[in-house]
């Protein structure tokens, strides 16, 4: 792994230093990062390192760890773009773990073309961040410290190919997708169900989001499949210079058995508020819920299966334009052991470049 992970960096910066030699590339290349560690306790678990175990971020308990250490190349012209972006951290680590070999640190990597020299028609291939949700894994770029259980989840990265389109009014933004799977690189063995999905987003004008995204598809060998049907929906609305809301909703129904016409079901609301207090500070208030039953996500010690409320806040501060402190309090609220009543006291730094 070490091996593997020393010849990505080195690549990454031989890219680098070829594009700095090449005054036509130049300003078209362009080098990120961001690195964000965390220290994390669990008043009900302080002595033990590992969080719940439905959270995938920020996830290691009393004891100082990078959530997301990430380096970034991106290229592109009026028609080819390309995405290379190489991680480590408790993310990483948490959401890639099924993944082989080097491609546990595949954060990104995709390339794209442009199909029409009229209008905003793109052909996009490889690894790419997830079309569902508005939550991300850059912290910075998420209203809460930690992320919602619907966010955890749900797929973060999916790798496979986009066909998408954005209005010249740029109120309109669609695209579907053949994908490997949920949340998948490399395919499970045995499958070979192509997985769908589609993405519709509105801003009808910069205080208004409406998203709608969708999954169809099968996590299992196709020996065992089950189809699973996915749908996230959230809208983000700007009230007034400093307050804002995001709500945003996630149903999914999978077969109980290959070729079955049952399903089981699970479902997550969410709701976020955010206030920025000036230009530099600002606090966030989160509540939110997890159902499923069947413990088709999330499995439970339960016979009523996984039921579980959260409720979180956090204040966030600007340090610096590109460093970010945070401090969140959260706590979960369930019928299941493994969960019951934890309150979780969560502090990050981030630094992005």
């Amino acid at each position: 792994m070490k091996k593997h992970c020393l010849l990505l960096g080195l690549a990454v910066i031989n890219i680098v230093q070829l594009s700095a030699q090449s005054n036509d590339s130049e300003d078209r290349v362009r080098v990120s990062g961001y690195l964000e560690t965390y220290y994390a306790t669990d008043f009900a678990k302080s002595k033990t390192h590992n969080g719940p175990s439905f959270m995938y971020s920020y996830n290691r308990l009393n004891e100082f760890t990078p959530n997301l250490a990430l380096l970034k190349i991106a290229y592109g012209e009026k028609s080819i773009r390309a995405n290379m972006a190489i991680a480590a951290g408790t993310y990483m680590n948490s959401n890639l773990s099924a993944e082989p070999g080097v491609l546990k640190n595949i954060f990104e990597a995709n390339a794209g073309v442009k199909l029409s020299a009229g209008k905003n028609i793109w052909l996009d291939a490889g690894i790419f961040s997830s079309h569902i949700g508005f939550e991300s894994a850059i912290g910075k770029d998420c209203w809460n410290l930690t992320r919602s259980m619907l966010a955890d989840n749900s797929p973060y990265y999916e790798s496979g190919i986009k066909l998408s389109y954005t209005t010249a009014n740029e109120q309109w933004f669609m695209s579907v997708l053949l994908l490997n799977g949920w949340q998948r690189i490399q395919r499970v063995a045995g499958n070979n169900t192509i997985g769908i999905g589609h993405q519709l987003t509105y801003k009808p004008d910069s205080t208004i989001t409406l998203n709608s995204s969708s999954f169809i598809g099968n996590d299992k060998p196709d020996s065992i499949k089950q189809m699973r049907y996915f749908h996230n929906f959230y809208g983000i609305f700007k009230l007034s210079n400093r307050f804002a809301i995001t709500t945003g909703f996630d149903v999914g129904a999978e077969q109980k058995t290959k070729g079955s016409r049952t399903y089981n079901y699970w479902y997550s609301p969410v709701l976020i508020g955010q206030w920025k207090l000036n230009s530099k500070a600002s606090v966030a208030g989160r509540l939110e819920y997890y159902s499923d039953a069947n413990g088709v996500i999330i499995p439970s010690t339960t016979l009523t299966g996984f039921k579980t409320w959260g409720y979180s806040m956090n204040y966030d501060l600007a340090l610096h334009p590109k460093a970010l402190w945070r401090i969140e309090a959260r706590y979960f609220s369930s019928k299941d052991r493994a969960v019951n009543k934890s309150l979780l006291i969560t502090t990050s730094l981030a630094v992005s470049f």
